[in-house]
This record gives C-alpha cells, structure tokens and sequence, in this order.
C-alpha cells in the first residue's frame, strides 16, 4: 500500500500535538510559527490540504522533534531578527534577546561616530547593527570565545557589514585611549541563578555568556574598569545588567570615577541598561 503524502495540515497537527504534550504555551500558534521560520513554502497555508514533498515534511518533523524537546527556537530554524537584521544562530553564542536592541538605541543616541567596540560579541549582532546604523569610521566585535567570534563572522559575511573581529578577553585587544564607544551585554548571573536557569535555556546556551561569579558582577566591574582605560576622554560606555543588581553595577560605576551615570529601563519596565561617561580630565 502507498502511503499518502504529507500535507500541511496533518503536519501542523502533529506540530501542535507534540508542542501541547511537551507543555509549550499555544502550541498550534508555534507549530505555524516553526514552519514559516524554516522558510517552508508559506503560500501553501492558505490550502491545509496540499500536499508536501517528503524532504520538507522531514525537516519540519525533525524541527518539531528539537523544538519539543526543549530547544529554543532560534537554535531549531538556525536564526533570529535583531532590529534590522537577520542573524544565523547556533549553540556556539547566547541567542540575542528583544532586550539587548534597546541597548543598541540607547548607544547610539550618546554615540555614532569614531571608533565602536562590542565586547562579548556571540553572534556579532550588537557590532553588526552599530556598523550598519551608526556613521563609525570602524567597528570593533571581541569575545574570548573562539566557536562564537566563528559565528559572529559568518553573520559578518551573510549581511556584508564590515566588522573587525577579534579574539580577546574583555578590551585587552584595544589600545588605550583609543576608543569612543564601548557596548556590552555581559554575562551577569550567580552561579546559583544559572543552576536555577530553564532547561531550555541551562542546557543549550553557553555558559560562559551567562554565569559571573559569586554575585554576578564579576564582569561588570572588570569591563567598567578596563574601559577606563580605553576609551577616550568623554567617550561612553553602555552595558547591559541585571535588573536586580542595576543599583550595585550603578555604584560600582560611581566608585571608579565615572560620570553621568544612568540606569534607563527596558521596554518591560525592568532596569536593564547602564550608561556612563569617561571624564574629561
């Protein structure tokens, strides 16, 4: 007996019913969502019952079987949207949150010329949106990753932005004084708060973008003390913290001299970006 092709509607239906037995929130709702974000053929929505080549049907059930199992959905299809760009994704960087493109917009509106750094890059999409929105005469991505720095030039080459991309700790690769601009998105967990990460996020992102000692500020303080020394007299950093340590990642910044120091909120109401210029003297 010759079985029937797949259509779109009895896949659909086993998307659905492998989100809802894993527990995903609408899971009709993502099961449409995954096979229009693997660049399936969309028009066929429109007609449930047409029928669907065997190497599609595969695919998207191989999708369905990742994404039911925990993965996040970047790393199933193999990218996200980042303001105006899109960005090839893997397990190889943290994926780029709706929350980091706020810091981008809050950069940019202290900064858009000279020399711009994005420390941590992961997927480079903080440097490729500097690059491509900003008038710098260069644009600098570094993380101490190699497997991410990897990544990041790939999205480099995939939207032909010019980045330059380095392998570094922090701005140990940046000369001094040389800087007008430095951004980042910092990992800044407790360890005890990574332990208590979801799955879907503990066991597939890489550690060393999230986890930042015993209070989570290790990096912040690092970075707001290397950047000192980076950055040009009233050049600016912005940085991503977390929410509940916004206060403590503010003083650290008052203890190390720097000046108009801000805490700006993210588009959920959360203190998340910190802000703060080199003096001029």
């Amino acid at each position: 007996m010759v079985e029937a092709p797949a259509t779109i509607a009895t896949l659909i239906a086993q998307g659905t019913a492998a989100f809802r037995a894993s527990g995903i929130d609408e899971p009709r709702r993502d099961a449409l969502r995954l096979w229009s974000d693997l660049a399936l053929p969309t028009a066929h929505l429109l007609r449930t019952d047409a029928s669907v080549a065997a190497a599609d049907a595969d695919r998207y059930l191989a999708a369905v079987a990742a994404r039911a199992a925990g993965a996040p959905l970047a790393y199933v299809t193999g990218w996200t949207g980042f303001r105006h760009l899109t960005i090839r994704c893997d397990r190889r960087a943290l994926i780029p949150r709706p929350e980091t493109e706020g810091l981008v917009e809050r950069a940019l509106s202290r900064v858009s010329t000279g020399i711009a750094v994005d420390v941590g890059t992961g997927t480079g999409a903080i440097a490729l949106s500097l690059a491509m929105e900003g008038r710098f005469d260069e644009v600098w991505g570094i993380d101490l990753s190699g497997d991410a720095l990897s990544l990041a030039a790939e999205n480099g080459t995939s939207t032909g932005i010019s980045v330059r991309w380095v392998h570094g700790d922090l701005l140990d690769p940046i000369a001094r004084g040389r800087v007008d601009l430095i951004v980042s998105n910092p990992p800044y967990l407790t360890a005890n708060e990574y332990d208590t990460l979801p799955s879907s996020v503990r066991d597939y992102e890489p550690e060393l973008a999230l986890r930042s000692g015993t209070d989570g500020l290790d990096a912040t303080r690092r970075l707001l003390q290397r950047a000192q020394e980076a950055l040009k007299p009233g050049g600016w950093i912005a940085m991503e913290v977390d929410c509940r340590r916004a206060d403590a990642a503010a003083a650290s910044a008052s203890d190390g001299g720097w000046r108009d120091i801000v805490i700006e909120d993210d588009l959920f109401g959360r203190a998340r970006y910190l802000l703060a210029r080199r003096g001029t003297e």
